[in-house]
């Protein structure tokens, strides 16, 4: 179908370190067997587990591990083993302005898009919401230059 699509990661809820590794492995792999000219993965985004109002977190007492550092290693590390993926996303929706930020120093290359509507993430307990001049002045803030981007991450200016 040659569709453009992203590679996701939830973590910190029931997995190893080693598993987190173990997932990485395979989207590299995964993606190293696309058709030579297709789309394949165009971004990879890990993002933590939000545990409030979740099953999980209800029925078996399953919290989230999340913490900053940890999430600036995971991003670090998935820029070094998934280098045949080109974008890195940071996932301002469940992280935050401040590791958001630190994430852009860590091998991410960007930080999403504006949602016009999120229930998943927000419904598990994020509140972080953001507006494009927001996000914007975020990637100014870390001293960098923002530039607006379609779904198949071609640059454009308005």
């Amino acid at each position: 179908l040659n569709l453009p699509t992203s590679a996701t990661m939830m973590y910190g809820h029931l997995e190893t370190v080693s598993e987190r590794i173990e997932h990485l492995v395979r989207i590299r792999e995964l993606q190293a067997e696309k058709p030579e000219g297709s789309y394949g993965f165009i971004t990879f985004i890990p993002w933590p587990f939000q545990d409030e109002g979740t099953v999980l977190s209800k029925k078996h007492g399953i919290k989230s591990t999340y913490n900053p550092p940890d999430y600036i290693r995971l991003i670090a590390v998935s820029r070094i083993m998934l280098n045949n993926i080109t974008n890195l996303q940071s996932s301002l929706l469940t992280v935050g302005k401040e590791v958001a930020m630190l994430s852009l120093h860590s091998g991410a290359n960007d930080l999403g898009s504006i949602m016009i509507e999120e229930n998943v993430v927000s419904a598990a307990g994020s509140n972080n919401r953001f507006d494009a001049g927001e996000i914007q002045n975020i990637i100014r803030e870390a001293g960098l230059n923002p530039v607006r981007r379609n779904q198949k991450y071609e640059s454009y200016y308005s």
